[in-house]
């Protein structure tokens, strides 16, 4: 009897994130740094648009949100994947949008498909991009009727500032290191010198 428990207790390893089971600091520099984020793009939205206009929050935003503050060393939260993958998804979409708007179908599928195939090419896949393209076809008049500009307000500047919170937040604690490469921060340093 023991023995079999024991069997099922090493299984259960193997299936969950032994992370996410007891790790208590992990959980809560997730949800501050999640809440921070998406409260603070929400807030700049409720500064600057009327209470039905939700430009500066769309839904990719809760996307990337897990991958940047829950899943720090995943590939696919990087920086270049999440600003990369975001912007290019947001062109494909807006650029699907204006060709062929409809069948609304049609240009959806159309507009995922290039956009995850473009993040591919250009090594930013980042899954919450394709959700940023979809947006761009599916979403409100209002936002259809942005052009080129969604891509820099709502979609730049709502994943610059998750990425600012995501490296403030990240970097808090000596346990967590957000991004795992930081070969760009040195670079900064060097073009930049304090």
């Amino acid at each position: 009897m023991r023995e079999k428990l024991r069997q099922r207790m090493r299984r259960a390893r193997y299936i969950f994130y032994q992370e996410t089971l007891f790790d208590y600091r992990e959980h809560l520099w997730t949800f501050l740094g999640s809440f921070v984020g998406i409260g603070l793009l929400g807030w700049l939205n409720s500064q600057f648009l009327s209470p039905h206009d939700n430009l500066f929050l769309i839904a990719s935003f809760g996307a990337s949100s897990v991958l940047i503050y829950g899943i720090i060393n995943s590939p696919l939260a990087q920086p270049r994947n999440l600003l990369g993958g975001h912007l290019v998804s947001a062109v494909v979409g807006v650029t699907v949008q204006q060709v062929l708007p409809h069948p609304m179908w049609l240009a959806a599928a159309l507009a995922v498909s290039l956009s995850i195939v473009l993040m591919q090419i250009t090594r930013t896949l980042h899954p919450p991009g394709g959700a940023t393209a979809l947006m761009a076809v599916i979403g409100s008049e209002k936002l259809k009727a942005m052009g080129y500009l969604y891509v820099l307000c709502p979609v730049f500047s709502g994943v610059l500032i998750l990425f600012l919170v995501a490296i403030v937040f990240n970097n808090a604690t000596s346990h967590r290191s957000y991004p795992a490469n930081k070969s760009w921060f040195k670079f900064w340093q060097r073009r930049y010198p304090h």
